[in-house]
């Protein structure tokens, strides 16, 4: 499932389209957002899906949404899912491509795609998913060997679009999935607590993604390739909330908030009276006001590198 994304903060001008590669589709507030920050860049309220029918002809200029939720680097995971892969993703950007050479031709083509910023954002649902709850990779690898598969798999995902023409790249890495209000129901035992074993593997996951980055950022031509630390922000938040506005970290405002995600939370299901109180909307994905806190972090941090 492909989804638009919408979050309010500060505007950093209209200079550059956005595309996103492979980032979670979720629900908040009765509104669909993510980490993905078109409108604070200036370009658009809301970056459509590629694959949206009633997508108009001009939305091409200005950035699309290759997404599919509940996607990630290991091969395995959008099996598991039934979603999209990151083959379907790439192949899609590839009609793209040729779909807006055939409206602005070929040289300004080039240069759109020389100026925008591209998005690649996974993981979460390799580790959390696929290795842990699902397990199925844990017969075969350890942490730090399932680790490398994931960066080597990222690692050819952004030379890939790097191939075909992106230049402004930014890649995210994995949260503190432990402290995720699923994960402490299904791994933190009667209290609830974060599963440290959980954030150990993200840790050590991140530890190998950056210096991939880096290195990719050092030896691919006139690129600005830059790693996204979303795991300390986070983790910042969860440990003192109030300094954020936030009461309530170890669930959802959805349902029980300890375990519906995504459809599951529905308008069937009771919400909280106020979610801005709430870090996180569902058992998995953060609230408006959690991921406003978080993009405002990030683009603070990092646009100068990505510029």
């Amino acid at each position: 499932m492909t989804k638009p994304n919408r979050c309010r903060i500060r505007s950093f001008g209209p200079r550059y389209s956005n595309f996103r590669f492979n980032i979670q589709a979720i629900y908040a507030s009765e509104r669909e957002h993510d980490v993905i920050p078109t409108e604070e860049l200036g370009v658009k309220e809301i970056l459509p899906a590629f694959l949206d029918p009633s997508i108009d002809d001009t939305e091409f200029l200005t950035g699309v949404s290759f997404a599919s939720g509940g996607s990630g680097y290991d091969p395995q995971t959008p099996k598991i899912a039934d979603v999209l892969s990151f083959d379907d993703q790439l192949n899609q950007f590839k009609e793209y491509i040729e779909k807006l050479k055939g409206m602005v031709g070929e040289e300004r083509t080039q240069f759109i795609l020389e100026n925008s910023f591209f998005f690649v954002v996974a993981g979460s649902d390799d580790l959390a998913n696929t290795y842990f709850t699902i397990g199925i990779r844990r017969l075969e690898y350890d942490v730090p060997s399932y680790a490398d598969l994931m960066v080597s798999s990222a690692s050819n995902i952004i030379q890939d679009i790097y191939k075909l023409g992106a230049r402004r790249i930014a890649v995210f890495g994995a949260p503190p999935i432990g402290c995720l209000p699923s994960q402490r129901t299904l791994a933190g035992g009667g209290l609830r607590v974060c599963a440290e074993e959980y954030n150990q593997a993200a840790q050590i996951y991140n530890s190998k993604l950056q210096p991939e980055t880096e290195y990719l950022n050092s030896t691919l031509a006139q690129s600005r390739i830059v790693y996204i630390d979303i795991y300390n922000p986070l983790l910042a938040i969860i440990e003192n909330p109030l300094q954020y506005g936030i009461e309530v970290v170890d669930r959802g405002c959805c349902g029980t908030g300890n375990i519906e995600v995504a459809i599951l939370c529905n308008k069937l299901l009771p919400t909280c009276p106020d979610d801005s109180k709430y870090l996180f909307w569902d058992s998995y994905h953060p609230t408006n006001k959690g991921y406003t806190i978080l993009v405002n972090q990030v683009l603070g941090k990092y646009i100068d590198d990505l510029v």
